[in-house]
């Protein structure tokens, strides 16, 4: 794993390098590297949950399809509709179910008892609200003035005939398939899914189950990977742990390379004698970089390997999630086809002290709720090592503290990312 610092709100590498890249360009350089993955598939509306649509969808047909009632109540002409102060006298001459319409003919001085969802009758354009009517067998009478239209669903006023319903590059959510659903479509054309391979590095690590030494740790990261990467959606390969020598790290590097679009390593790209990945992808493909002016996660290279794209996270629990949100995250989306989402900051109050020296950005982890008063404020979740993966786990956003600042006060405004977006 390694990446560790013996000062636990320190993290990794903390000191300020200024050959290390601001976050934002170190962002902007790795999309400007990447362009989608080659493939359309066409799949079936139940299995695009999470896919990157490939192609604009249109609608066959109007969404709703004719004019229905918004209401349960009455059909009626809007001409018959009483003037103010006055009383209007109707017969009821049938009635509307949603899927079964009346199908009479209407005669002066009448209407339809019609219910929510039905067609609207020939011969009329408004629905009066049952409450607001009294009904004596087979009249009714009401004196709200009403106005032409009202309580009508007009035929295409969701969804119009030949409209676009979805856009390329749209990762389709629950909502999604039921918009595809409502308009009759059974099948989408969606972008290959990108593969994805990943390891961890580190003699210390230890499986699940087996027993540790003395020194050895259980290997958290690929657990963390493994989540963060199936909910994205992509395909996932699961290359376990690899141990610290060359010739085990360039073997991992081959077989990942040649299985997978993105390669992604937790630990081994600092600068200690057990860290091969950064001195490995300098020999067997290009370094883009390798630091990052930000905690925690400053080690992170990126580059290029055989015809795959390679991160190398920090081998730290925290500066794991912190880097891959960063950076991985965005990356993987453009590499999807997906349109690039812009992650949503807010500005709220800070209840806690927080401590950072200038010089890098800091992704301090924090709880994001309301306030006695109801207004959004946020808190620090505890001690704020790049070790310690209770800071995420109790986190719902990042607080995220800019390079020239040197901490806060309790009351101080801050941004906070809300991890809600960034899944």
């Amino acid at each position: 794993m390694k990446d560790q610092s013996t000062d636990p709100d320190k993290g990794c590498m903390s000191d300020f390098d200024p050959r290390s890249l601001p976050v934002d360009e170190a962002r902007e350089r790795i999309l400007a590297h990447l362009a989608p993955v080659d493939g359309v598939e066409r799949v079936a509306v139940r299995h695009a949950l999470n896919r990157v649509l490939a192609e604009a969808v249109r609608s066959g047909i109007d969404v709703p399809g004719h004019d229905n009632s918004a209401m349960d109540g009455y059909a009626v002409d809007s001409r018959q509709l009483p003037d103010s102060g006055e009383r209007c006298t109707l017969r009821v001459a049938g009635i509307a179910w949603a899927g079964r319409p009346f199908d009479g003919t209407l005669g002066e001085g009448e209407c339809v008892r019609i219910m929510t969802g039905a067609v609207v009758p020939e011969g009329t354009d408004t629905v009066v609200v049952q409450e607001v009517v009294e009904r004596d067998g087979d009249l009714i009478r009401f004196d709200h003035p009403g106005k032409p239209g009202q309580n009508v669903r007009s035929a295409g006023e969701d969804i119009a005939k030949a409209s676009v319903v979805l856009n390329p590059g749209k990762r389709l959510q629950p909502a999604d398939l039921g918009l595809l659903a409502s308009v009759g479509i059974g099948e989408v054309s969606v972008t290959r899914r990108p593969r994805v391979a990943f390891f961890s590095t580190g003699d210390e690590l230890r499986a699940i189950g087996e027993t540790l030494g003395p020194g050895e740790i259980y290997d958290s990261n690929r657990y963390t990977l493994w989540g963060l990467l199936t909910s994205m959606g992509v395909e996932v390969l699961d290359m376990g742990v690899v141990r610290d020598t060359r010739e085990a790290t360039r073997r991992a590097f081959r077989v990942a390379a040649a299985a997978a679009d993105v390669v992604i390593t937790a630990g081994g790209v600092s600068v200690g004698e057990a860290d091969f990945v950064t001195e490995t992808l300098e020999q067997m493909g290009e370094v883009t970089f390798w630091k990052v002016a930000m905690k925690p996660g400053r080690p992170l290279a990126f580059g290029r390997v055989g015809n795959a794209w390679l991160f190398g996270l920090p081998g730290n629990p925290v500066s794991v999630m912190a880097t891959f949100h960063l950076f991985v995250r965005p990356a993987l989306y453009r590499l999807s086809g997906q349109s690039d989402p812009t992650p949503l900051t807010l500005r709220v109050p800070c209840r806690s002290r927080l401590n950072k020296r200038a010089g890098r950005v800091e992704f301090q982890r924090g709880v994001l709720e309301p306030g006695e008063d109801g207004d959004f404020q946020v808190r620090k979740t505890g001690p704020q090592g790049s070790g310690i993966l209770t800071s995420m786990s109790l986190a719902n956003c990042f607080i995220v503290l800019p390079l020239e600042s040197e901490g806060l006060r309790p009351g101080d405004i801050v941004t906070v990312m809300p991890f809600c977006e960034l899944n």
